[in-house]
């Protein structure tokens, strides 16, 4: 049984592959009809195996998925073995803004509009997990003097103000975890530094 089939219309295909992609990455697997319906086979058939024998649906949410007649009985399949939602079985991902309604607007989902790469990446691998989402570092104090807590940014802080904060671990890193924070810090630095390339291509030649 597969860990996650792909529901999307022909217009978000960059996205539904781009997502597909990333999962694979992390060693689920997964059922997309770019890729696995091959030649010859029964497109209506395969679509019903896909949609009812999969552990759980992504759909790629967008106006046009919204509007698509084809696209509905695809995640009704999912949302008829979970209703209540307890076991996560349909995953809505807005790649596109747009606004749910009926029984789609009472999922959560989770929302890639507007990310980078890097972010975009660490939402859909976060909201996959079945692990709570509590950030790793403690947050800014809202209260009182919150303007002179410590600033969450790096940038413009002396030596003197910042501080090492290493959070305590439960249990060893496996190596899965090592290559995802190292690709997505990798990812991470690459994206800062195509944006600053970007800023001096706008104030010079």
């Amino acid at each position: 049984m597969p860990d996650f089939f792909i529901s999307y219309t022909s217009a978000d295909r960059s996205w539904a592959e781009w997502i597909a992609f990333a999962l694979e990455e992390e060693g689920f697997s997964v059922v997309i009809q770019a890729w696995d319906f091959r030649p010859g086979s029964n497109f209506v058939l395969e679509m019903q195996r896909a949609a009812s024998g999969a552990e759980r649906t992504i759909m790629i949410l967008s106006p046009d998925y919204l509007q698509s007649q084809f696209a509905s009985p695809e995640w009704a399949a999912a949302f008829a073995q979970d209703p209540k939602g307890f076991e996560r079985k349909l995953v809505p991902v807005m790649v596109r803004q747009c606004r749910p309604s009926g029984l789609l607007s009472s999922i959560v989902h989770i929302g890639l509009v507007d990310a980078d790469e890097s972010r975009a990446r660490s939402l859909l691998l976060d909201g996959v997990s079945a692990k709570r989402a509590k950030p790793s570092e403690r947050p800014a104090f809202p209260g009182t003097g919150a303007q002179k807590a410590r600033k969450l940014f790096p940038g413009s802080v002396s030596v003197a103000e910042s501080s090492t904060y290493i959070p305590k671990l439960k249990q060893a890193p496996t190596d899965a975890t090592r290559r995802r924070f190292s690709r997505q810090a990798f990812d991470a630095i690459r994206s800062y530094f195509e944006k600053g390339l970007d800023e001096l291509a706008k104030h010079s030649a």
